[in-house]
């Protein structure tokens, strides 16, 4: 690409053709360091009835880089020691998550974890896309020491192509609503997740109850206490066909499949062991708090999954199965029968001795298990609408960007 094809991005707004042009960010605002009251411990800084807020690294991870809230007040004291911004103002995370761009709508004392762009000569909202666009190059320029920091320097120097004021404003507009689109996926991502927690929580028995504290109606009779491996089979015996598509550890994410590779069995890997059933659980064994599990519900004969996997053929419903095994009790009983720290795991004779309880009437299985399968159905949609989401704006950035 030459130098005039590269002030030109691939995709504009309709009505504009001017070449974009280049500055260094020094020259678009003034761009100056946050600052910290020491030592940061003293809790002299700090005042709950305060009106000023502290802006440290962690709300930027919470809140995805756009600020509204602080929970953390500064105190009197403190202000003197650190810069008080009054008005919504654009950051740069230079230590911890380096290169984190931050819009800052709330009244705070900045950390002097970031740089803090004043009189900026710049539309905001282009400049916070243009950074988080930028961002995987600040982490490349981080130096090195206890943590990754950013060099100021570096920052003001950086060179920027941009377009005129006014369609620095298009974009901008274009990509806030598209965040904001973006966040509201997230909410409820997390709201259906939230509720699925609540619902493992209070659907089945605790505390060595034989009773949940949550049930559908017409059903009271106790549930029966079963061991694993009376209710089902546990890595049952297969033959391994000569091609097929392998499931490692990485391929399952909470109960997605989402990644599989085809092989062969002579090139397969040694842990490739467990051949899919329709109706098979398959338990992530190795680090077992991840709840990283799988119901195999294709029709197809030809995946085969590790041997990190405990592959579970019971003779329940598989779904009501399926959802107890992610319950709070279930995976701390589990990390009980586990070996090792940094890698807990559970052998699958340990695992097949662990007893749950099952209610006896089969109708009262099914609606649980219906339930959760419900649920973990709405999870995944939102999950790949806000996948698509995102994908989505990866593209318009590197597209509507020079």
């Amino acid at each position: 690409m030459n130098a005039k094809q590269a002030k030109y991005p691939q995709l504009r707004f309709k009505g504009y053709t001017d070449p974009w042009e280049q500055r260094k960010l020094k020259e678009l605002a003034n761009i100056v360091r946050g600052a910290s009251p020491r030592p940061i411990q003293d809790p002299k800084w700090f005042d709950d009835t305060s009106e000023v807020g502290w802006l440290r690294i962690a709300d930027v991870t919470d809140q995805n880089g756009r600020i509204h809230h602080l929970e953390q007040r500064i105190s009197a004291l403190g202000q003197e020691k650190t810069r008080v911004l009054a008005t919504p103002h654009l950051l740069l995370s230079i230590a911890a998550t380096v290169g984190k761009p931050v819009v800052n709508y709330v009244k705070t004392g900045v950390h002097d974890g970031f740089l803090i762009f004043e009189d900026p000569k710049f539309d905001r909202e282009f400049m916070f896309q243009w950074l988080e666009m930028f961002r995987p190059m600040w982490q490349r320029y981080g130096q090195p020491g206890s943590q990754v920091n950013l060099n100021s320097n570096l920052v003001k120097n950086q060179g920027i192509i941009l377009p005129s004021m006014e369609e620095q404003h298009k974009i901008g507009s274009f990509f806030k609503q598209l965040d904001h689109l973006i966040t509201l996926h997230q909410r409820k991502l997390a709201k259906l997740k939230e509720l699925k927690q609540g619902y493992l929580q209070k659907m089945f028995p605790r505390n060595g109850s034989k009773f949940p504290q949550l049930r559908f109606a017409g059903f009271t009779d106790a549930w029966e206490q079963r061991k694993l491996r009376d209710i089902a089979e546990i890595n049952p015996k297969s033959v391994i066909p000569k091609h097929f598509r392998y499931v490692d550890l990485e391929s399952v994410v909470g109960t997605r499949l989402i990644s599989f590779k085809a092989t062969e069995k002579n090139h397969a890997p040694s842990r490739a062991q467990r051949l899919a059933q329709t109706g098979d659980i398959f338990y992530q064994t190795v680090r077992p708090y991840q709840k990283n599990n799988y119901l195999f519900e294709r029709e197809d004969t030809d995946y085969v999954f590790s041997t990190g996997y405990a592959q579970i053929r019971s003779n329940i419903d598989n779904h009501f199965l399926m959802s107890y095994l992610q319950t709070p009790n279930f995976v701390r009983t589990v990390l009980e029968h586990s070996t090792g720290t940094s890698y807990p795991a559970i052998s699958p004779n340990s695992l097949s001795k662990i007893s749950i309880y099952v209610p006896p009437i089969y109708k009262e299985q099914y609606k649980i298990g219906s339930l959760f399968s419900r649920i973990d159905i709405l999870i995944t949609l939102h999950q790949r609408k806000l996948e698509k989401l995102q994908e989505l704006k990866k593209g318009y950035l590197q597209k509507m960007f020079v």
